[in-house]
């Protein structure tokens, strides 16, 4: 198994790094004034490390729950990461597109769910298998309102497709 990184030729479009913006204080609240004195944060910069080889899928399903992965989270794929073990990957498996972590043993190699409802998939010679590319980051929506904005986007899209 080949464990070489190979550095993006995209870098980002700003000119300072995650270091060089202030923390949010959790404890209290800093001067209005802060508000205005910090850059945006591009989530490209901060996210993806290889942009031509990254891509975003929305989970559908249950199955990595205790990975923290939920139904209609937003995953950032990248593909050019090696393949290890203990990494969630996407994963093509007789034509279906799954989630989950990959484990290689000795032996054998398995995809494993997060979520004891689901079964390990076992991966041998007669396997139609690839490995599509590793989950890298995890986007989850935790306000009512934001997921409420969503879905009603969602329906919208969908009426007007129709």
């Amino acid at each position: 198994m080949d464990d070489s990184f190979y550095m993006p030729d995209y870098r980002g479009s700003k000119q300072f790094s995650q270091q060089d913006i202030r923390t949010a204080n959790a404890t209290g609240f800093g001067a209005a004034a802060d508000d205005y004195m910090e850059r945006g944060i591009d989530l490209n910069e901060q996210l993806i490390m290889n942009k031509p080889a990254t891509f975003f899928f929305r989970m559908r399903g249950d199955a990595m729950l205790e990975a923290g992965i939920h139904d209609g989270d937003v995953l950032i794929v990248d593909r050019s990461i090696p393949l290890q073990n203990g990494r969630i990957i996407i994963a093509a498996v007789e034509g279906e597109l799954l989630v989950r972590r990959f484990e290689q043993t000795f032996n054998q190699r398995r995809l494993l769910p997060e979520n004891k409802k689901h079964k390990p998939v076992t991966i041998d010679e007669f396997s139609n298998y690839a490995s599509w590319g590793v989950v890298t980051c995890v986007i989850h929506v935790t306000d009512s309102l934001l997921q409420a904005y969503m879905q009603n986007r969602k329906t919208k899209s969908h009426d007007r497709d129709r």
